[in-house]
């Protein structure tokens, strides 16, 4: 009986072939020479924190949990096995004296499928992860093995999708360790919505949360601190990042599952309990989230000018229309990057990222939301969902003709596609 790969929101599966755990990056150029040769497409799965079929094949499929674990350091710069957990690599970086500049709130994704798919957490100075590559080593169609640092195959494949080859290791650029300091405090999406430049440009990091049916948000202002630490107490952290956050919220989501007409006083209750808190503790502590109530997520990229508009059309929307939301609306911001299909390519950026509880999908809620991200130029999450195509992806990424005129020329054979990349790149 064939294997069966799952990702972990269970929106995306995928039967392969053939399942292998390569150890070395001639594991991988193997694998890769093997598959041409049997007909067989070939993709390097992670851990299936994405909720598009990106990483899926019928194929061959390497999975990197031999490949992983830090292989050099120095210089300001660490070199990391693609399987490596980002959880792992903090954890190693921080032992270490050293930390990212940014990073998203997830830390179960492998490094390699971070930054293949364009994570990026929120920054007003510091990019996404895709930013902080400063090396790339990958295995080619042709079993090839190069090692990339500047130059349009840096620039192209650093988010690649695993479409120009497979990523078997890469170097970040690092820095000493450092402290934020993070205060959480409600606001009303009105204020915000009038208050926007003044927030993004006086805060290094924020993000904020608006609850659909209230017009309340829970922005999360994170800035570097000279200390001392004041990380919460361990009582703290589990009350506030594990039972509410988790369980208290994961119990809320299965009640309006059974009951919706109660969404609406749900979350007037869940706004009214937010309060204000400050603490002080290690970057990637306070960056990144625990997230075990499973969900589907869509998010976009809009001009950094468009966030208003398009915060006050999703609000609009929702009013209007007779869903029931749990979960809050994600805000967050990007200055520009250099990586050809990064989200933030080329301009300041702002993401919003809509969810829903997994039991109880809602793609007419995507849908109409996508329709006003489009219309305002976003650019979708390559590992959230969306229904866009090459045709409409090649009018806002203007590097795009030129990313798939590379693979044309590293895979013209399209070992490494599967049915998402035909359809995202044509």
């Amino acid at each position: 009986m064939k294997a069966v790969f799952r990702n972990w929101s269970r929106n995306q599966y995928a039967t392969p072939a053939e399942v292998r755990t390569p150890a070395s990056t001639d594991d991988v150029a193997a694998a890769v020479r093997d598959a041409a040769a049997r007909g067989l497409r070939v993709r390097m799965t992670g851990t299936g924190h994405s909720f598009t079929g990106v990483a899926l094949t019928d194929g061959l499929m390497l999975r990197p949990e031999a490949l992983t674990g830090v292989e050099e350091a120095g210089d300001g710069l660490v070199r990391v096995a693609a399987g490596t957990r980002l959880r792992a690599l903090n954890e190693e970086l921080a032992r270490r004296g050293l930390a990212l500049a940014n990073m998203g709130d997830i830390t179960e994704q492998t490094v390699a499928g971070a930054v293949q798919t364009g994570t990026h957490g929120t920054g007003r100075d510091a990019g996404g992860l895709a930013d902080q590559v400063a090396a790339l080593e990958m295995v080619l169609a042709d079993g090839s093995l190069v090692t990339v640092t500047e130059g349009d195959l840096f620039d192209a494949a650093r988010v690649g999708l695993g479409a120009l080859g497979i990523v078997t290791a890469l170097t970040f650029r690092v820095e000493p360790a450092f402290l934020l300091r993070s205060e959480r405090r409600p606001m009303p999406l009105s204020e915000i919505l009038f208050s926007l430049d003044e927030l993004t440009s006086a805060n290094e990091h924020l993000d904020f949360f608006w609850l659909p049916h209230t017009d309340t948000c829970l922005t999360k202002r994170n800035n570097r601190s000279p200390g001392p630490a004041r990380p919460p107490g361990a009582f703290r952290h589990w009350l506030d990042d594990r039972f509410l956050e988790n369980t208290v919220f994961g119990a809320l989501c299965a009640a309006g599952h059974r009951l919706p007409a109660a969404i609406p006083a749900i979350n007037g209750l869940s706004a009214r309990a937010l309060s204000t808190s400050t603490c002080v503790d290690a970057s990637y502590k306070v960056f990144t989230s625990v997230r075990d109530v499973r969900f589907l997520e869509m998010e976009y990229a809009v001009p950094r000018e468009h966030l208003a508009q398009a915060l006050r059309e999703t609000r609009d929307l929702v009013e209007l229309r007779d869903w029931r939301i749990t979960f809050p609306v994600e805000v967050r911001v990007s200055p520009p990057s250099d990586a050809w299909l990064s989200t933030a390519y080329g301009r300041e950026s702002a993401y919003i990222a809509c969810h829903v509880y997994r039991p109880t999908p809602n793609p007419e809620y995507f849908a109409e939301v996508e329709k006003i991200m489009t219309r305002l130029g976003g650019r979708p999450h390559w590992g959230k969902l969306h229904t866009r195509d090459a045709g409409y992806l090649a009018t806002v990424y203007p590097r795009f003709a030129d990313f798939v005129r590379l693979r044309d020329e590293l895979d013209p054979g399209r070992l490494f596609t599967n049915p998402y990349l035909d359809t995202v790149l044509g």
